[in-house]
């Protein structure tokens, strides 16, 4: 059968016989891929305009539970995807960093959206007064673009790739167009008709091309992106298209690199055991065929022997096969291509002054290649950091000094990641400077973190994924990171009054005086800028003497008169944290109501002494506010307290959870 693509809201079929996808163990034909004669250019257009439309009408917090919904429902239907893996050469536990892992990005960027905007605006930073009376302001925002996002995805994360992608853009509210690579193409096509069988994705949110890319990079612009996976090689002549280096799209890379790990000098030989799991599970996980696998080990001369013989027992009880088989730990790579350019690398390394210093005796038949791990003693030759076997292989290398070490995992050029096993906190710091111009996350590895670390070749949802130079450049998943990059930054300028209106929080110059009091509001009627200005209360001598007792603070500022004359203040002093009671008792209501407790205070700063006599008012003004769930809101109220001269005293932000109508 042919592959289909999901373009303009139906599924078409290319023209022609098309690219044939094998089983990854047996060779058979599973399916036929072209995107010929499909309306791509057409499906840009359509995409911005359909697609875009409807994810703006729904906001970030609307995007947000969509999201965890959608994971729910591909988490009761995963065995399918479990099962279709198989034939990619995956074992059950490849599936599962690839399936589960893809599915655990869309409940992070769920969870995300919880502290976002109910709209499509992302205020950043704080208002910037641009005049003394506060009348003109600005301040940066991040907005939607209006394009739409083209991913273009590697081989070897058919789930997981292209769902790590999908969520950010999604809550941006950014259309995607989804173009998977050919050998695990179908993988991809059937998590596709899962998600649109949810009913969960606005139309044209996501479609979906299987084949070449045709002129589709000829209908992009500066509105739009394209988030690459893939080789250096690739991303290098995709870059040089006229839709980035002319119209000024977006184009964003993460290539697979030449990700190093190093023993330190100081690890322990408990360390130097975990490493060696560590680098055996990453030439086993998906046979390596991971961006961020080890490619490169670095050792102290005299330990480098011991670390590769650590690496080589757990490797050879490994059993290769066909993973659908019962006992199977690796399967064959995605495909004779793939073996083929493996086959190659090795070749490479070998003639740059390399040689096998073990290799698994297991299956070398079709797509199969066993685990390999190379020893190169004299370590630079600079042919040696540029070449990568995309596949279970390893070449170690020894080092005299830190120094030296570092030098050599800078020779890779850019890196995605880099593990340090260490629990020194010097060398760690070293390595930490030495390396951080040339990747994008390092790992440390030690005794403290064996049984919690995830992995060094494991990107999280809420960590940078991507690395500079032979790395891409790119930046992906980062938490809310990924978000921005598929907005738009605009600095606004305006009075305060339109300010707070176009972007949903209090602008300082744009009180609107509340004529009953905000507590007895639920939360779908507080308004953003409405302003409670309390009645005064005169501190007193026994206020001071009392919060004393009554907190056990009997620091000299408050009860020594002498002392006191002596410091900053130049007398006594209430507490700090007695303004802050005052104030809530100045400002709240006690009765019961829709406001329903406190949740939280941030951004706490005294600015003024407050001593016996001084009279103190609080003014209380609706800050910003989001939806928490169903039945309950979260409200940010800017508190500012003022003494008898107006001037403030204390201000800070204080979060309380307000009931919502209905509830």
């Amino acid at each position: 059968m042919k592959l289909q693509s999901y373009l303009m809201g139906e599924w078409r079929e290319g023209q022609g016989e098309g690219v044939p996808v094998r089983d990854a163990s047996t060779g058979e034909v599973l399916a036929r891929v072209t995107a010929e004669g499909l309306p791509v250019k057409e499906a840009v257009a359509w995409g911005r305009e359909v697609g875009g439309k409807a994810l703006l009408a729904l906001g970030f917090q609307e995007r947000g539970r969509r999201l965890r919904a959608l994971a729910r429902y591909l988490s009761e239907r995963k065995e399918e995807l479990y099962r279709l893996y198989a034939t990619t050469g995956g074992t059950r536990r490849d599936a599962w960093y690839d399936v589960d892992g893809g599915i655990g990005v869309l409940y992070a960027y769920s969870s995300l959206a919880r502290n976002l905007p109910e709209g499509n605006l992302l205020p950043e930073d704080d208002f910037l007064p641009l005049s003394k009376d506060l009348s003109f302001q600005g301040r940066h925002l991040l907005a939607p673009k209006g394009g739409l996002t083209v991913q273009i995805n590697a081989f070897n994360f058919p789930v997981w790739g292209l769902l790590e992608k999908f969520a950010p853009a999604f809550l941006a509210g950014v259309p995607t167009l989804v173009k998977p690579a050919t050998p695990t193409a179908h993988v991809a096509e059937a998590l596709v008709r899962r998600m649109l069988e949810s009913g969960l994705l606005p139309e044209g949110s996501l479609q979906l091309l299987v084949g070449g890319v045709g002129d589709l990079f000829d209908a992009l612009d500066h509105r739009d992106s394209v988030f690459f996976t893939g080789s250096k090689a690739t991303a290098d002549r995709l870059r040089r298209h006229p839709a980035f280096l002319e119209r000024g799209a977006l184009f964003n890379a993460e290539a697979d690199s030449l990700n190093p790990a190093i023993l330190g000098e100081e690890a322990t030989e408990e360390e130097l055991s975990r490493l060696a799991q560590e680098i055996a599970q990453e030439l086993a996980i998906k046979t390596g065929q991971r961006c961020t696998a080890i490619r490169r080990v670095f050792a102290p001369r005299e330990r480098l022997k011991a670390l590769l013989e650590a690496t080589r027992k757990r490797l050879e009880a490994l059993r290769l096969g066909d993973p659908r088989e019962e006992g199977v730990d690796l399967g064959p790579l995605a495909s004779l291509e793939q073996k083929a350019e493996v086959e190659k690398a090795v070749a490479a390394l070998l003639e740059a002054g390399a040689r096998v210093y073990w290799r698994h005796p297991g299956r070398a038949d079709g797509a199969f290649f066993p685990p390999t791990l190379l020893l190169a003693e004299d370590p630079w030759s600079e042919a040696l950091h540029g070449v990568e076997p995309f596949g279970p292989v390893a070449t170690f290398f020894p080092y005299g000094s830190r120094e030296e070490a570092a030098r050599l995992a800078a020779l890779g050029g850019g890196s995605l990641v880099a593990t340090l096993a260490t629990s020194d906190p010097e060398e760690a710091r070293f390595y930490l400077l030495a390396l951080a111009p040339h990747v994008g996350r390092l790992h440390l590895l030690n005794a403290r973190t064996a049984a919690s670390s995830t992995g060094h070749g494991s990107p999280l949802p809420r960590l940078l994924h991507g690395g500079p130079g032979r790395a891409g450049g790119g930046e992906e998943l980062g938490g809310l990171l990924s978000v921005k990059r598929h907005l738009g930054r605009v600095a606004l300028q305006a009075d305060p009054g339109l300010l707070s209106a176009l972007t949903g929080e209090y602008a300082k110059g744009a009180e609107k005086p509340a004529a009953i009091h905000p507590f007895r509001k639920a939360y779908e009627d507080l308004e953003v800028g409405e302003t409670l200005t309390t009645h005064r209360r005169t501190v007193t001598e026994a206020d001071i003497a009392l919060f004393s007792a009554l907190s056990w603070d009997h620091f000299y500022a408050h009860t020594d008169e002498l002392a006191a004359k002596e410091g900053l203040f130049g007398k006594r002093v209430a507490h700090g944290y007695f303004v802050l009671s005052a104030a809530a008792g100045l400002f709240v209501d006690p009765a019961p109501g829709p406001v329903l407790a406190n949740y939280g205070l941030e951004g706490l700063r005294f600015l003024e002494p407050v001593g016996a006599g001084d009279t103190l008012q609080a003014r209380l003004t609706v800050k910003r506010k989001r939806p928490r769930d169903e039945k309950t809101g979260v409200v940010e109220w800017a508190v500012e307290v003022v003494n008898q001269e107006g001037k403030a005293v204390a201000t800070y932000t204080l979060l309380t959870l307000v009931a919502r109508k209905g509830a």
